[in-house]
């Protein structure tokens, strides 16, 4: 129970602790520890009483105990006073044990940087201007790790940011319309991707052949194919995802599903992978970081004059092949694990039917008659 001090005037003084504030440098910037953790200062109600007997002691704690009391009695709605901030950072306590690492780490870091003008204003003075003000000079702002550049930030960063902060404030305002607020909508950029067949050529050999072709031929991701191990993944002439590997602040991380579960997905293994996967010493199919990786595959594209394409782009190499070969649209959304609403609950039941057997002899014919021409081209 709070305690009243009697002030050198002779009246007493009782104080509760109310909530923390954040605090600021003089110019309104967030200030930080040496952790990365945001400063904040204890507030605190204060009740006094003039009375300069112990009527004034009992009268001051009266008040502060009917402050706590008030305060507990009151239904759980949500607190309005508090800042954008302490809204974001309540949504990320909350969400901590059930979403990924990864994601954590990509809240704290939009918490950090997006947002910032807004991050001190209360959640209760918050409106549809407000949001659209806010959005507006976040897609202006330019990406932290670009600084010496005009790089601004994509508008898939905007709308990942704005998801962060439309969650964060619907625990507390639901009466705002969020889906009022205009984003830029995202440019659709068209690139130049190499055939099958020069890839074949490019990577046969090298230390990234394996994790190039599990890319383009299985529409595997880094994090899929790093995560593969041979006691796990492969199960006789098949291969399966049942673990990523992500990169964290604290190094590689491993997690037992992928992000969703069109993601973990089971592909019969084409007999040349097979032969190269069998070649690896040791449990884990690809050992390489993906640091390692992309920077092998960017080395090589340099060297043979060839325009730039992400590690990633090899994925989009295999929905090509897929279009080119005029797979059905259920069985390259299965190969390629992308969600979408067409897909029925029970497509895994039937990963493995006539049909999808057809498909998969469609695609490894395809390939293997790519490489073969890749290997000629080579010699």
């Amino acid at each position: 129970m709070p305690t009243a001090k009697r002030l050198p005037s002779g009246s007493w003084r009782c104080l509760v602790y109310s909530h923390n504030e954040i605090k600021r440098d003089k110019d309104g910037n967030i200030l930080y520890d040496a952790n990365g953790n945001i400063k904040k200062k204890r507030i605190y109600e204060s009740f006094t009483s003039n009375d300069i007997t112990k009527r004034g002691k009992v009268e001051a704690e009266t008040l502060a105990n009917e402050f706590i009391l008030n305060r507990k009695g009151k239904k759980k709605s949500k607190n309005t006073n508090i800042s954008v901030l302490e809204a974001i950072e309540s949504y990320i306590e909350l969400k901590k044990t059930s979403l990924s690492k990864s994601t954590i780490e990509d809240y704290e870091s939009i918490k950090k940087y997006a947002f910032q003008h807004i991050m001190g204003s209360k959640v209760k003075d918050i409106d549809e201007d407000m949001l659209q003000e806010a959005v507006n000079i976040e897609a202006e702002r330019h990406v932290s790790r670009y600084k010496n550049t005009k790089k601004k930030i994509s508008p898939k960063r905007l709308k990942n940011e704005y998801g962060l902060l439309r969650s964060s404030l619907k625990r507390y305002r639901k009466d705002i319309d969020y889906a009022s607020i205009s984003m830029e909508p995202p440019v659709r950029r068209f690139k130049t991707l190499s055939m099958p067949e020069t890839i074949f050529s490019l990577v046969n050999g090298t230390i990234i052949e394996l994790p190039v072709l599990l890319a383009m031929w299985l529409s595997f991701s880094m994090s899929e194919i790093r995560g593969l191990t041979k006691s796990k993944s492969i199960d006789g002439d098949y291969i399966t995802i049942v673990e990523v590997i992500i990169d964290t602040k604290d190094g590689p991380y491993r997690k037992e599903l992928a992000k969703n579960e069109q993601r973990n997905r089971r592909h019969r293994m084409p007999n040349y992978i097979k032969e190269l996967i069998d070649k690896v010493e040791g449990d884990v199919i690809v050992p390489l970081s993906g640091s390692v990786i992309y920077k092998e595959w960017q080395k090589i594209l340099k060297s043979n004059n060839i325009k730039h394409m992400t590690f990633h782009d090899l994925r989009s190499v295999s929905a090509s092949v897929m279009a080119l070969l005029r797979i059905p649209d259920k069985y390259a959304q299965e190969r390629g694990g992308w969600k979408s609403d067409n897909i029925m609950k029970s497509v895994y039941m039937q990963t493995f039917s006539p049909e999808r057997i057809k498909v998969d002899d469609m695609i490894d014919e395809y390939f293997n008659k790519q490489m073969q021409h890749g290997m000629q081209h080579k010699d």
